[in-house]
């Protein structure tokens, strides 16, 4: 074979490191923005935030910084009353639960640290909150056990999940237990059955049935419902479930008024102790865009406490006319990612602005008149109308919010398929669920509406769904079956 010369004529898409960047600025959120953004200014000089200017909005707090604000769209949205709210501070106070209690001061450790701190101008800080494990070893702490109960006391409250119940089967946390201290599966019990009776009573317990008698085991043993109760939990908490009191009664030989009260006793009690001590942190949504009616038309702006305000240090590029060699070369270097960033942040707020004044052209219905007059809509419907494609149109709508006058919603709430109907078009599975909604706040307590009655209702409005369907529905909405929707009469 005889070498040769060929040439082929084709084309290639290549996604250059700007792109890459433009397209990875658009799926953050704004909170990862600014994280990013500031990672990026601490490695180029060329860059620098104008924060007089995004926390004051004066123009001539920094005179040096030629700073980038949203498009001018965004300028309607300074009249909004929600948009001149002061930025949330999400900064968390951390701590270390491993740490032994220090009980010398006779407090819990939660008091503050800084008697001056209004002289100061400090702003108050909340202590880090006490978790479950915390607080049951505090307890432990001034309890009389024995060093070996207390080792195995302290392996059971680590294996405890968020409701309190015990995560591990008992044979786990016996196998945790140190080799030396040779603890047996009775002994863990036990020291388990004293933790049990911590604040709040009831956790370490194995299940709900557990869970339940050792709160019932709390109460004066003279209460009437008391022992009735205990029987209850012991056998009969499916018939509890489904509020059969009538059955209750039978299988207990009692009478409806005493079976009733030891139910109502049960339902005061609580199936999740340790939820009430749960840290997860509370997050709060700063929405990237607003929607307001104005002289009877949707209006769509840019929230402009959102928009990072990046600028080029002026100070930095003149000096680059004095650089020579490889200074001068590296400082070029660092204005030209400069520029690229901040016309990927100017490209990021067009993009998210035209998606959203596309996804409020499409639900104006939804804004006008609630989750009943939700449409139909997908990706590729938002993606045809504003020329960009479906990933794009998906990216733009991940962790950005919208403030509109019915709430504030993540974008990608307004997308949701359709259902047919009679007339030929369709609802969405947002406004259907609005109705299934409103259907069962509306039934009546003791005869709650059966999925297939709802599917039937929803037949009458024109709505082909089946059974099955609304159940999927329900489920997702966490609403109970109608078995368990019933209440007594």
């Amino acid at each position: 074979m005889k070498p040769g010369l060929q040439f082929r004529l084709n084309q290639q898409l290549t996604l250059t490191p700007q792109l890459q960047q433009a397209i990875r600025l658009l799926q953050l959120s704004q909170l990862e923005l600014e994280a990013e953004l500031r990672q990026i200014a601490e490695s180029n000089p060329l860059l620098e935030f104008s924060e007089d200017a995004a926390n004051e909005g004066d123009g001539e707090a920094d005179g040096e910084a030629a700073t980038f604000d949203a498009p001018t769209e965004a300028a309607t949205s300074a009249n909004d009353g929600d948009s001149g709210d002061e930025p949330a501070d999400w900064s968390q106070s951390g701590g270390n639960a491993e740490e032994p209690i220090d009980f010398s001061a006779g407090g819990s450790g939660n008091g503050s640290r800084n008697s001056g701190g209004d002289e100061d101008h400090f702003e108050p800080q909340n202590a880090a909150p006490e978790t479950l494990q915390e607080h049951l070893l505090w307890q432990l702490n001034l309890t009389h056990l024995s060093l070996r109960e207390r080792t195995i006391a302290a392996i059971i409250i680590d294996a405890l999940n968020a409701d309190g119940y015990l995560g591990e089967t008992l044979e786990s946390v016996t196998a945790a237990v140190p080799a030396d201290l040779k603890a047996t599966l009775e002994e863990v019990d036990a020291v388990r059955r004293q933790v049990q009776r911590f604040d709040p009573t009831g956790v370490a317990s194995l299940d709900l049935r557990d869970c339940l008698r050792v709160q019932l085991e709390q109460f004066d043993p003279q209460l009437p419902q008391r022992e009735l109760a205990l029987r209850i939990v012991d056998g009969e908490l499916e018939l509890l479930a489904r509020n059969d009191i009538a059955r209750l009664s039978r299988r207990l030989r009692a009478d409806d008024e005493e079976t009733h009260a030891a139910a109502m006793l049960i339902r005061s009690l609580d199936p999740r102790p340790g939820a009430a001590l749960d840290v997860t942190p509370v997050e709060y949504v700063a929405p990237d865009v607003y929607a307001r009616k104005d002289s009877g038309r949707w209006r769509v702006s840019l929230n402009p406490d959102c928009q990072p305000r990046l600028g080029l240090n002026q100070h930095y590029c003149n000096l680059i006319a004095q650089a020579r060699g490889e200074d001068a070369s590296w400082m070029r270097g660092q204005l030209q990612e400069a520029r690229w960033l901040i016309k990927s942040l100017e490209s990021r707020a067009e993009t998210l602005l035209k998606v959203a004044e596309a996804i409020v052209r499409r639900q104006s219905a939804f804004l006008d008149y609630g989750p009943e007059a939700m449409h139909p809509l997908v990706l590729r419907e938002v993606a045809e109308e504003v020329g960009m494609h479906e990933s794009t149109i998906s990216r733009v709508t991940t962790r950005k919010y919208i403030h509109t006058p019915r709430g504030t919603f993540e974008l990608k709430h307004f997308f949701s398929s359709g259902v047919s109907t009679e007339d030929g078009g369709s609802a969405s599975a947002t406004a259907i669920q609005a109705m299934l909604r409103k259907l069962i706040d509306a039934e009546d307590a003791r005869k709650p509406l059966s999925d297939q009655a709802i599917a039937e209702e929803l037949h009458r409005k024109g709505i082909q769904v089946a059974r099955r369907t609304v159940a999927k529905y329900r489920e997702a909405m966490r609403i109970p079956s109608s078995s368990e929707r019933q209440r007594a009469g």
